[in-house]
């Protein structure tokens, strides 16, 4: 072509059915257009704008050529002559790009192009409107789209629309909801470990004495829930562990002490990581007044881990400050701890047009620092992003994050990002392992079994029905259109056909303002390479910091298309999916000097310590190691062969 001021937009339209409409969209040449078959030539805003009479055959290059794009969704139309009907319209857009443009700039661009085509702002409601708002966008914006085929197919006729996830804003400006014993249950579970008094649960749900009393009589005798001390309710824990209920923590040996902490928010996710323990002993450090604390202590692997649970997370001051002091508390109560993991839920990040980064529900996304780009809030490594909406605070009031501090659009961004990113290498390598041989796929295993371990719970951890994952987007207060996943590409596997997992790796970000916007939540993805929104855990990975620990991982399992607090069936399965990929994370990290130290301690543990002139070879197979602290404290009575197979069953140590 010789110039963008030369080329003009022709429209050829083909009917193949009743209701089912194909509409052609080219960029042409002033020397490629034949204008006899023209129905309408537009002039003034409409200048370069030609509309073919219907039947009209335009012949061109492109024809035969498959699209290097496409992606589909429904709309659901208002039948005017029916009352409360809709029509459920089938509609895709397949996409032909110049010569010369990546594969990665045609899916991005094919992504914004339908991002623009549904903004809600000015999403058109008809016809004419839809057609001329995809002419105009392929004209004025994208360029470099040679072609787009507009298909439009109506199916069926629905009384009511479907039904999209309510988000917690939505749901409290709403009206007054039917209390549930199943929200009953969930405000208990969220608060575990404290107690939830009566007054607490009327007050949440604007429910009365009566009907609360209701659902707890019910849920005690069913032993889901017991009354504490005449002041509340807590959740009783079901693991295969006794809880003890203490005041003080115990002392926990030296040589016992977890070197790995791993952080929860939601009950199933607490439940779904404990299932990944052996050797479990829970402890609940009850206060009558105050926070409460969980810590169940056991093993994965050759690791000894702590697990706890937040209390309940969200937006208030209140409930910012008791999650970071009850992570400040963990890691001041278990000071060995030198990797922390930060496994639940969390909301994907769509993507229309590109299979690879269309992230579902069930799905495991793993905290990496996103490629640098000219968007990034700062030029250091995050894995953590969270979303505050300007306000008029004044500077002085404003809480700086550890790595960088941004102000875009309407947003100040937080970030931060770990000191040192050896988990993030490990889960990209244990990724890539399980890739090019699929027996090392072991969180697939790891999922299995949690599965049938958790069998007789109350939750049910099994995965969803594929058709319970439905992708809408809002188009203002009450419309909505479903989008159709992307294809599997030919050759390409797909986990999810088995009923697995698909892992994903990039940053996480939280805040409530950007999550409840799409449009806004896309934009902030898009920019700063996230996969996933959760809850806003800032002030748990401030604690983080704060307390100097180096190496930490978010790992999120997808349960929903916003934050993770909205699609409560797919919650239990993308909780345990999450805790499975941690697990063998854990299975395969390699053992530090402390860790080493106290497996030797307990090694040793079994021999009466005196000197032997015939463990000589085996100290210098440790001095090669690098563990010349160690060497005096391996002269015992116990053979060379009997050591040498002790030392081995612990592994090659590496340092960090």
């Amino acid at each position: 072509m010789d110039s963008e001021e030369e080329e003009k937009i022709l429209m050829t339209t083909t009917r193949p059915a009743a209701g089912h409409t194909i509409l052609k969209i080219e960029r042409l040449t002033a020397a490629q257009l034949d204008e006899n078959g023209a129905m309408h030539v537009g002039g003034g805003d409409n200048k370069g704008i030609i509309i073919n009479r219907p039947g009209v055959t335009v012949k061109s290059d492109l024809d035969g050529k498959v699209a290097h794009l496409s992606l589909s969704f429904k709309v659901f139309l208002v039948n005017s002559s029916t009352t409360n009907v809709h029509v459920e319209e089938h509609r895709s857009l397949k996409f032909w790009f110049k010569e010369g443009i990546t594969e990665n700039d045609q899916l991005m661009t094919a992504q914004e192009f339908f991002r623009d085509l549904v903004n809600p702002s000015d999403f058109p409601r008809d016809y004419v409107g839809f057609i001329m708002k995809v002419i105009k966008l392929l004209q004025r914006k994208y360029l470099t789209i040679r072609q787009v085929q507009l298909d439009m197919k109506q199916s069926e006729e629905k009384s009511e629309l479907p039904s999209r996830p309510v988000s917690v804003d939505e749901a409290a400006l709403g009206s007054l909801v039917e209390l549930t014993q199943a929200r009953v249950l969930e405000i208990i579970e969220s608060s575990y470990p404290n107690v939830v008094t009566l007054e607490d649960i009327v007050k949440t749900t604007n429910s009365t004495e009566e009907e609360v009393n209701f659902h707890i009589t019910d849920l005690i005798s069913k032993n889901i829930i017991e009354p504490m001390d005449n002041l509340g309710f807590i959740r009783v824990n079901r693991n295969d562990t006794q809880v003890k209920m203490v005041k003080q923590m115990p002392k926990v040996q030296k040589s016992q002490q977890p070197t790995i902490a791993i952080i929860t928010a939601q009950y199933c996710e607490k439940l779904a990581v404990d299932a990944m323990i052996e050797d479990k002993d829970t402890y609940v450090k009850y206060k009558t007044e105050g926070e409460s604390n969980v810590y169940t202590l056991g093993t994965i692997g050759k690791h000894r881990v702590v697990s706890t649970k937040l209390p309940t997370i969200g937006t208030t001051r209140g409930a910012m400050i008791a999650a970071g002091n009850t992570t400040t508390r963990l890691l001041g109560t278990f000071q060995h701890v030198e990797h922390v993991f930060l496994v639940g839920l969390g909301g994907g990040v769509a993507h229309y047009t590109d299979f690879s980064k269309h992230v579902r529900l069930g799905d495991v996304v793993v905290s990496i620092p996103p490629p640098t780009t000219s968007n990034s809030p700062t030029h250091k490594p995050y894995i953590y992003i969270h979303c505050e909406k300007i306000t008029s605070l004044a500077a002085e009031e404003k809480v700086n994050g550890m790595n960088g501090d941004d102000s875009a659009d309407g947003f100040t961004f937080r970030t931060w990002g770990p000191a040192n990113l050896e988990l993030q290498e490990l889960s990209q390598k244990l990724l890539k392992e399980g890739t090019s041989d699929e027996s090392k796929r072991t969180w697939e295993t790891n999922l299995i079994t949690g599965i049938e371990t958790l069998k007789c719970h109350e939750t049910d951890f099994t995965r969803p029905a594929p058709e319970t994952d439905k992708l809408f987007m809002a188009l203002g207060a009450k419309d909505v259109l479903e989008v159709i996943h992307p294809e599997v590409p030919e050759g390409v596997h797909d986990p999810r056909t088995k009923g697995m997992p698909m892992i994903h790796f990039g940053a996480i970000a939280s805040g409530r303002s950007a999550v409840r916007d799409d449009q806004v939540r896309a934009e902030i993805a898009t920019k700063f390479g996230v996969y996933a929104f959760d809850s806003e855990f800032d002030t748990v990975v401030e604690s983080i910091h704060g307390n100097r620990k180096e190496k930490y991982i978010f790992i999120r399992g997808i349960c929903d298309y916003k934050d993770g607090t909205r699609k409560k069936e797919w919650q239990p399965f993308s909780a345990l999916a999450a805790a499975s990929f941690m697990k063998s994370m854990i299975m395969t990290l390699p053992l530090t000097r402390v860790k080493l130290t106290n497996l030797l301690r307990n090694n040793q543990n079994d021999h009466h310590l005196k000197p032997s002139s015939n463990n000589h070879k085996h100290i210098i197979w440790i001095l090669h190691s690098g563990l010349l602290a160690h060497a005096k404290c391996l002269t015992t009575e116990a053979t060379e062969t009997n050591q040498r197979q002790k030392i081995e069953a612990i592994g090659q140590p590496e340092f960090s």
